[in-house]
């Protein structure tokens, strides 16, 4: 029988003898000194008032204003936060990464460390969760930020990388959501792929959705992004195109590409050798040779390219006994069907 996140069976405990607490709560943290005291006690609130058993795991991303010592000093006085403490900046994602790594809730939120996202909203993304979504995304709809270096970027990538990726939500840039952990054990983080984390489930599989939540204008410290993401957001887009198309089958875009170099390559030796054989003329002042060999040997270093993408995606797969598929659910002979919501 599946055990739903919000059954009032499960009350709230606070105490670090939960081994298994019903959500995880990830916070990557970079110089937020103010916001800390304040986030722990709403987060805790919140999840309170909602009778879930949880943890908050805050990682400390290469914080100078003094957060670091902070949140040591919460974790030393709290039984429901683990700081974890990276040994310099590494960018959000691998925060993230972190994070996920040292999560043991059957649910896992995310969410920045600014208080511009609002922890009142975490059971309702649960509660989504229980009507059979594997991730819930946040959608700051009256978002509280600069309209022309922040909202205007924002929707303009949001519209792109839901054409590119085929999953269309309104803000890809919310950190607020909420996870299924088998589902965050799948996905492997690298580069800036946390702004991608529902293009990431979709190549896993995952059922996604996304609801209203509210954005709080910044109280305390400053944004740490501006209009210099853009290019880094794009070669990442463009990575992720990649992988959603063709990450256990990356012969068929190089053999492609080189198959089509060759033979326009090929044709246009073709032309030549007529030229030569049957007309007479001199070819070797030609730019169409130049053209012809630097076809042939880029048709054969695209085709070299693809052999060695497909022996790198085996190895990946098999090395970690990764499937290149995912199993949602097994139904045996004479079971019933299990209802919606976290086993």
């Amino acid at each position: 029988m599946s055990i739903s996140l919000h059954s009032e069976e499960s009350p709230f405990q606070l105490v670090p003898s939960v081994s298994n607490p019903e959500v995880s709560v990830v916070v990557p943290i970079r110089d937020e000194f103010e916001s800390l005291p304040h986030l722990m006690e709403a987060i805790a609130t919140s999840l309170k008032d909602a009778h879930l058993s949880y943890e908050i795991i805050c990682v400390d991303d290469g914080s100078t204003d003094g957060s670091t010592d902070l949140l040591k000093q919460l974790a030393a006085s709290r039984t429901d936060l683990c700081a974890i403490i990276l040994r310099r900046n590494y960018g959000q994602t691998a925060a993230m990464a972190a994070g996920f790594s040292h999560a043991r809730g059957r649910a896992v939120v995310t969410m920045d460390g600014d208080l511009q996202n609002d922890p009142a909203d975490m059971p309702r993304l649960l509660a989504k969760l229980d009507e059979g979504f594997d991730l819930v995304s946040g959608w700051r709809k009256d978002r509280q930020d600069a309209a022309l270096t922040r909202l205007l970027p924002s929707r303009i990538a949001n519209w792109l990388i839901g054409q590119v990726t085929g999953v269309k939500l309104h803000d890809y840039g919310c950190s607020l959501k909420a996870y299924r952990s088998e589902l965050v054990a799948d996905m492997n983080l690298y580069g800036e792929l946390h702004r991608f984390l529902p293009a990431l489930a979709f190549i896993e599989g995952a059922r996604i959705t996304e609801m209203p939540v509210r954005h709080h204008a910044r109280i305390y410290g400053r944004s740490k992004y501006g209009l210099w993401r853009t290019f880094r957001v794009m070669m990442d887009m463009l990575t992720i195109w990649f992988m959603q198309k063709f990450l256990t089958k990356p012969m068929h875009v190089f053999g492609l590409f080189g198959l089509a170099s060759l033979v326009v390559g090929l044709a246009i030796g073709g032309h030549l050798t007529f030229i030569k054989l049957f007309l007479g003329a001199s070819i070797g002042n030609r730019p169409l040779l130049i053209l012809c060999i630097v076809l042939l040997l880029a048709g054969v270093q695209l085709f070299s390219f693809g052999l060695l993408a497909e022996l790198l995606m085996r190895t990946y797969h098999e090395s970690q006994g990764r499937p290149i598929y995912r199993v949602r659910e097994v139904v045996k002979p004479g079971s019933h069907p299990e209802p919606n919501g976290l086993p």
